[in-house]
């Protein structure tokens, strides 16, 4: 009678959050735990072969972070998991799901994320902006994406034309508008006042003596 398989093998988000145990230096338990349920064994088998090779901690752990959120925003946006490797068509998707005209979608709600795929990922505290992604998020992600093409070997389509150009296009739709940091702005009259000031004539008291 053969044995049964012992209880490790049989739910795989136990196994992955056992095999994570290797990276707890790295990975929070909490995080550890989370990881666990988004990615997939050969996830968890990448991140544990660029711990072995030396990648820095840092570099892990934000690659961990962006390898995850792109693992549930597939399966929100298309029911499967990340396919290795990703057609162009996937990479298209994620930038048209994350960078967006916001004034097109008042007109057409179909337009950028679906409704649908945005509530699932905030519902696993993935996603918490309202509007488009920074272009810096989205880049770092497709560079993250990117680089994890290369370590598992697979051709990826991020050297595209049609993926540059898409997301050129898309950051100058986005226009987020700037935020200014001062509530004051500097009008001309405290620029001509900070002027005065500094090339104002010193006091006889205040001045230097030339030494003879």
């Amino acid at each position: 009678m053969t044995a049964p398989a012992p209880a490790r093998s049989r739910n795989p988000v136990t196994r992955r959050a056992l095999d994570l145990d290797a990276l707890t230096a790295i990975l929070p338990m909490d995080r550890r735990d989370r990881l666990a349920e988004i990615l997939t064994d050969d996830d968890v088998a990448t991140l544990k072969h660029l711990a072995r090779k030396g990648m820095g901690e840092n570099s892990l752990r934000a690659l961990a972070s962006d390898l995850a959120y792109l693992e549930a925003w597939a399966l929100a946006s298309t029911g499967s998991a990340l396919p290795w490797p990703a057609p162009e068509a996937l990479a298209l998707k994620f930038v048209a799901h994350h960078l967006w005209d916001q004034a097109r979608r008042a007109a057409e709600p179909a337009h950028g994320m679906p409704a649908e795929v945005a509530d699932t990922l905030r519902a696993r505290d993935l996603l918490r902006v309202e509007g488009p992604h920074a272009p810096a998020t989205v880049r770092r992600r497709l560079a993250s994406w990117s680089t994890l093409h290369h370590w598992k070997g697979a051709w990826g389509p991020f050297k595209s034309p049609a993926l540059r150009s898409a997301l050129r296009l898309s950051v100058r739709a986005t226009a987020r508008p700037r935020m200014r940091k001062s509530q004051r702005a500097v009008t001309r009259g405290v620029l001509e006042a900070l002027f005065r000031r500094r090339f104002a004539p010193k006091p006889a008291h205040c001045r230097r003596r030339r030494r003879p």
